[in-house]
């Protein structure tokens, strides 16, 4: 069997990080089983769903690397759709129910607070004509649903999750069309299953009871239902639900704002709520050999923010000169050896840049010691071993150590506190510009 799996984004806004985890570890799993990865749009809100969406998400995975095989709009699909309604109609599996909202939601209340389970009690089955009639002359339109088989129980082996087994009469049959005529997520999602061959629909626990529901459909309209495998859903550090603060910021911004390198992402989510540590990765094809459905754990995936930026700091740490040449604006490739150990995101080259290039505004506190530092200086080129020779000679002769030897110097050389090793700066300032920013 060649393995096709789908990743299904809806263009109705950007894609978060959570998207991306279910977009990669289907990528992976294609890659390694050398299967297809379909991306599917799932665009059949077309009140909601806009082409830059599209356009935006084709862009995020293209960025990431996570390159499909096949693509197709689900909204280009609506007569074959169409034609799954009415096998289904006169199959008697799908029915029309007229309840509104409000007294949908009543009855819920009713049953839990009766202790039971809030399953629609399938009351539009019993309607009359003359009662059909009655809520078409007050102007109601129907949504329809799907009628499941019970009593049964869905039982699976999932490949994460292990046996799975669901009881159907815990489930209402579910709306799978709604009073305007649009369709829900489930009845495109199966046709589109069936019809595509997918083997296997791997995707967040969220959606357990969901793949029961799917199995019946699969079934009614004589499609193969695929194996499954349902990953544990994310969270923050501590728990808490995703946030801007806690890494659901749109994968956009993470590239754009925060200035992340693509392989950082992919090597956090294809880690987190896995078994495996979380390393960096400069490309993917250690993490393609490794995949394995068996590392994922049933317990929360924990996503640190922070993680990101230490993974980020150790790709760049390691990345070639040529992967990297031409986003350097004429950086040489001694000056990027000489300033990659010192890099947490590649936006920082320009900040090295500035303070190597100027114009700096020195921080002279002492000028009268900063002169005499001046004059200590040793001749000739600066090399990376002149930082040590000078600041042993200044210690020597002027006394002054730790601190009170170091701060006013970079501050000198840099007009800054913090940052690099001075060590690595002093070569890439040079000789010139050190003398001009020491006379102040």
């Amino acid at each position: 069997m060649t393995v096709k799996v789908r990743f299904a984004p809806s263009p109705t806004g950007k894609l978060h990080i959570g998207n991306i985890r279910a977009a990669l570890v289907n990528w992976l799993f294609a890659e390694q089983q050398k299967g297809t990865f379909v991306l599917r749009i799932d665009d059949t809100d077309l009140k909601r769903s806009t082409q830059e969406n599209e356009d935006a998400i084709k862009a995020d995975l293209t960025w990431l690397g996570l390159l499909w095989d096949e693509t197709f709009r689900q909204s280009e699909r609506f007569d074959r759709y169409n034609e799954v309604v009415v096998s289904l109609k006169e199959a008697g599996r799908l029915y029309a129910c007229y309840e509104s909202a409000d007294e949908l939601d009543v009855k819920r209340k009713i049953q839990m607070g009766r202790g039971k389970p809030p399953v629609y009690d399938r009351a539009a089955l019993a309607l009359s004509d003359d009662d059909v009639k009655k809520y078409e002359a007050e102007g109601r339109k129907p949504h329809w649903r799907f009628k499941l088989d019970v009593p049964a129980r869905i039982e699976w082996t999932d490949l994460i999750r292990e046996r799975v087994s669901i009881d159907m009469e815990s489930v209402s049959d579910p709306i799978l069309i709604r009073e305007d005529g649009s369709f829900l997520y489930t009845l495109p999602s199966v046709v589109d299953d069936s019809d595509y061959g997918i083997t296997h629909i791997v995707r967040g626990e969220d959606h357990v009871t969901n793949s029961a529901v799917q199995v019946q459909l699969f079934e009614a309209i004589g499609g193969k239902v695929p194996e499954m495998a349902h990953f544990a859903l994310m969270t923050g550090k501590g728990g808490e639900g995703l946030s801007k603060r806690h890494g659901a910021m749109s994968i956009g911004e993470y590239r754009d704002e925060a200035g992340l390198e693509p392989m950082a992402i992919v090597s956090l989510m294809a880690r987190v709520g896995t078994s495996e540590p979380i390393e960096a990765f400069p490309c993917v094809d250690a993490l393609i050999d490794a995949f394995d459905f068996s590392k994922f754990s049933r317990s929360t995936a924990k996503l640190d923010p922070a993680d990101l930026d230490m993974l980020n700091a150790k790709i760049l740490h390691t990345m070639p000169y040529d992967q990297v040449q031409s986003k350097l604006n004429g950086v040489s490739e001694e000056m990027w050896r000489a300033i990659q150990p010192n890099l947490s995101k590649l936006s920082d080259v320009g900040d090295l840049l500035r303070i190597i290039n100027g114009p700096v505004k020195p921080i002279i506190e002492d000028a009268d010691h900063i002169a005499k530092v001046r004059d200590l200086l040793p001749a000739g080129e600066i090399t990376p071993e002149t930082w040590a020779t000078w600041t042993t000679a200044i210690k020597q002769e002027l006394g002054v150590k730790g601190k009170a030897l170091f701060k006013p110097l970079r501050q000198a050389l840099t007009g800054q506190e913090h940052g690099p090793e001075m060590a690595v700066l002093l070569p890439l300032i040079g000789r010139v510009r050190v003398l001009e920013r020491l006379a102040g």
